[in-house]
């Protein structure tokens, strides 16, 4: 049985976590079959952005499998981190646009797959959390990193030694979300903002994305001096040229076949 379907449609490629019946909680045979649609979605030429959900309205994706989790030794349970960290890594590191469309429980792990995507639109049922310090552990797969990037290290401290729910509405406050709508509204939101995105130059995209990647570890120099060297890569490339050339046609750019 497939715990993970994928499909393409019209250059969206889709990931759907699929154990609505247990809240599409992650064990090894998820985390294999995500590592391998990850990969397949981003180096597709079929592709051109990622809408990662989780089946039924109940749960994006409630965490890691703790039964497993209480099983492990310290070896086996850093390995675990690594391999969580591994995946948030290709997902935050795509070229393509990663957009988790969050529908209710995003808890743990969930959660941190959610916080390595690029764009994050949510239900107004979803519910975040990084519950860890219930169980006597704290987030492995990046929450303690990147939470503090995206909402400020006060916010996510509170979170993340709390271990508190946080509704929908409050994740769009403190920048977390960045678009809250109806339930039944989630996916053709997403595949709407995906299609806005498609219409963009594929390559800008891929160096828009590198740039805020590696610049937010750099000082603000050194980020503008990277930013201006990319910037002025891009003037020479077919796509550039022709966004600038469509532009004053006063026609619609021809990025993609």
């Amino acid at each position: 049985m497939s715990y993970v379907v994928t499909e393409i449609h019209d250059q969206i490629g889709e990931i759907t976590v699929n154990r609505p019946e247990a809240m599409n909680a992650l064990n090894a045979d998820v985390l294999t079959e995500l590592e391998g649609a990850f990969e397949t979605l981003i180096t597709s030429d079929q592709t051109g952005v990622i809408l990662f959900t989780g089946a039924g309205d109940r749960a994006f994706i409630a965490g890691a499998d703790i039964k497993a989790m209480a099983a492990m030794g310290q070896t086996e349970a850093r390995e675990f981190s690594r391999r969580g960290q591994r995946l948030t890594e290709t997902i935050e590191s795509s070229p393509k646009p990663v957009i988790a469309a969050v529908n209710g429980f995003a808890l743990g792990g969930g959660c941190e797959l959610a916080l390595a995507c690029h764009i994050r639109v949510a239900s107004r049922n979803a519910q975040f959390a990084q519950p860890e310090v219930h169980l006597g552990i704290i987030p492995g797969w990046g929450g303690t990193q990147r939470l503090p990037r995206l909402i400020g290290i006060g916010r996510a401290t509170e979170w993340i030694i709390t271990g508190e729910m946080t509704s929908a509405e409050e994740a769009h406050v403190m920048g977390l979300v960045n678009e809250v709508v109806e339930p039944d509204q989630l996916m053709a939101r997403a595949r709407k903002m995906a299609q806005s995105i498609l219409k963009n130059g594929p390559q800008a995209i891929r160096t828009a994305l590198q740039c805020i990647r590696s610049g937010y570890h750099l000082s603000l120099q050194e980020g503008l001096d990277m930013e201006a060297e990319a910037f002025m890569s891009l003037f020479e490339t077919p796509e550039g040229k022709e966004g600038l050339r469509a532009f004053i046609e006063k026609r619609a750019p021809r990025f993609r076949d």
